[in-house]
């Protein structure tokens, strides 16, 4: 049986995963408790030898599914989430860091947020996506160079002139 402290420790990073992927609390915490559910009901079917690439496996099936059949209930975001600790710049930035993450494909999204989040190795990665660890290594170079791209602050316009 699944020890109840080994599935609490992997919640910050599965919420912090499911935040990234779905862009909602509300709807990260319900990803999170349905993975949770699935891991309880079938862990004797096939006990995993590291917890956390399997827990993420299981979000990262769960959200497909919930992406290819749309939840008709509309979620909004919770503007009172936080610990209030952040500093103006930094929530600015996060929020356009979050708003780059989003417009990424989600392929490239998922593999970004698995290797540079949650840290998994590109083998842990492929194996919870699912594809083969080469294609893990090329979506991430291509969701690098696309998040590089939209964080990039674009140069002066060229049609300002220096008064004197």
């Amino acid at each position: 049986m699944v020890a109840r402290d080994d599935l609490i420790a992997h919640i910050p990073r599965l919420r912090r995963y499911a935040r990234a992927l779905t862009g909602d609390g509300s709807r990260a915490d319900d990803l999170v408790q349905d993975s949770l559910e699935r891991a309880l009901s079938r862990f004797t079917l096939w006990p995993p030898r590291d917890l956390r690439p399997w827990l993420f496996s299981i979000m990262h099936n769960l959200f497909v599914n919930q992406v290819r059949r749309p939840d008709p209930v509309e979620y909004r975001e919770d503007p009172g989430e936080g610990d209030g600790r952040a500093q103006p710049m930094d929530s600015l930035e996060l929020r356009d860091l979050d708003a780059a993450l989003q417009r990424l494909p989600q392929e490239q999204r998922e593999v970004l947020l698995l290797v540079a989040l949650e840290e998994l190795s590109y083998a842990e990665a492929a194996r919870v996506l699912g594809v083969p660890q080469g294609t893990v290594m090329s979506r991430l170079s291509r969701g690098r160079d696309r998040l590089r791209s939209l964080l990039a602050v674009p140069d002066a316009p060229s049609h300002l002139k220096v008064v004197k």
